[in-house]
């Protein structure tokens, strides 16, 4: 059976609270058929982060607005809006906004719908799917 293909708008997608000042839009899923990847986007508020982590498979971020800090393997560096990382999986990372006044937003895509993320502080597993379950998201 062929899937169709589907036009997805940020402004039409429900919102995830990711705590901390990190909001993010669930885009490609397998909600809208993916069967392959995910994608979305995840804006920061000044000064917000998301704590150290890592994935089962390869992971690319591009700072779409803002300026951010990837910390990436111990590595810190600084990205401006259309820098592109890519992240192979199991290299613990995290990106923040530096900016005291300015929003940061980046464009994130996993290289499987089985995705997870492993939170180096704690240990804890969670599939990334599970960011987006629906008792999380927030109708705009």
């Amino acid at each position: 059976m062929s899937q169709s293909a589907k036009i997805l708008r940020p402004s039409e997608q429900p919102l995830a609270d990711r705590g901390g000042g990190a909001r993010t839009i669930p885009m490609v899923t397998p909600g809208c058929g993916s069967t392959q990847m995910l994608n979305g986007f995840t804006m920061f508020d000044p000064g917000a982060r998301i704590g150290l982590h890592f994935h089962n498979c390869e992971e690319s971020v591009l700072v779409v607005e803002g300026e951010a800090i990837a910390m990436i393997d111990g590595v810190e560096h600084h990205l401006t809006a259309g820098d592109t990382t890519w992240v192979p999986a199991e290299v613990p990372h995290f990106f923040r906004n530096p900016s005291a006044t300015q929003p940061m937003k980046i464009f994130w895509t996993y290289a499987s719908i089985a995705a997870t993320r492993t939170l180096v502080e704690i240990g804890e597993t969670r599939p990334v799917a599970a960011e987006h379950a629906a008792d999380k998201l927030v109708k705009r």
